[in-house]
């Protein structure tokens, strides 16, 4: 029925689509081609994913906005394709292996992707409220140096409409510098739909953030972070964390599997400090 209805609902607007121009053409013809793909994904996504993924596309509601710049659509694209990555990988729960359990449930798990490497998951339930985590990790992103021994800086750089940023982040050096500083350039997209956030991201490149001395430039994504009420208790929110990095430089996968499970079980305990201040 889908595949039929999206090539109907060309038909219809190829005429209106002639008297287009520039990028409100370009972005009307990708949702086309976003819905045919839709059409011929595999069914089966839980519910919450399938909520998001519904309801997520950027470019739909970017036609009543002003035009984007050419380059202000890549970066909207970039963010969208992160958090599809980040769900469609979320949404497979098989062959995911046990990292960590820590004393209070927390669980960081992984898995190896053939196009991406191997993943991290961590699942924890942090006891506030979902508005007060995703005010935090969202709305006070720039903040996360203050509270996070493992991030020395965030900055944005731009912000592209209202979803979409381009940021700069700084990690701290690993105790004993076994994994000396690294630095990122990202595009974040940040969707909320009902009760479910994700805020997902992927690194890019930013002509105004070339390399920094001292740092070598490390690549992430596609990573995401879900956040929902935990069922049955609104003051608690489960927060589930992808994380996909390439630290670069030559580091033995051992280590670097231990420094990234590491980290995810550090930032769940900082963010619960931060959150009870």
């Amino acid at each position: 029925m889908l595949p039929a209805t999206s090539k109907l609902c060309a038909a219809i607007s190829y005429r209106h689509l002639r008297n287009m121009t520039g990028l409100r053409r370009q972005a009307a013809v990708a949702i086309s081609q976003e819905l045919s793909r839709l059409a011929s994904r595999s069914p089966g996504p839980s519910t919450w994913i399938h909520q998001v993924r519904r309801r997520s596309s950027l470019l739909s509601s970017r036609l009543e906005e002003k035009p984007f710049s050419e380059m202000e659509m890549s970066y909207i694209k970039q963010g969208e394709e992160a958090l599809q990555k980040s769900l469609r990988i979320l949404e497979d729960q098989d062959d995911w292996k046990t990292e960590t359990v820590a004393g209070n449930g927390d669980r960081v798990l992984s898995k190896v992707l053939p196009d991406v490497g191997k993943v991290f998951r961590l699942e924890v339930v942090v006891d506030q409220p979902l508005d007060t985590v995703y005010g935090e990790l969202v709305d006070n992103m720039e903040q996360m140096g203050d509270w996070n021994p493992n991030v020395k800086e965030v900055r944005i750089l731009e912000k592209i409409g209202k979803d979409t940023v381009i940021t700069h982040e700084k990690a701290a050096a690993t105790p004993g510098n076994i994994v000396g500083p690294r630095d990122f350039v990202s595009v974040r997209c940040a969707k909320r739909r009902g009760s479910t956030c994700v805020l997902a991201g992927m690194s890019t490149t930013y002509g105004a953030m070339p390399e920094q001395e001292g740092f070598i430039r490390a690549e992430n994504g596609p990573t995401c972070m879900v956040l929902r009420p935990l069922p049955g208790s609104p003051s608690q929110t489960r927060l589930t964390w992808l994380l996909s990095i390439d630290l670069k430089g030559w580091l033995p996968k051992t280590i670097i599997n231990q420094v990234l499970s590491q980290t995810q079980v550090d930032f769940a305990k900082h963010l619960r400090q931060r959150l009870a201040q």
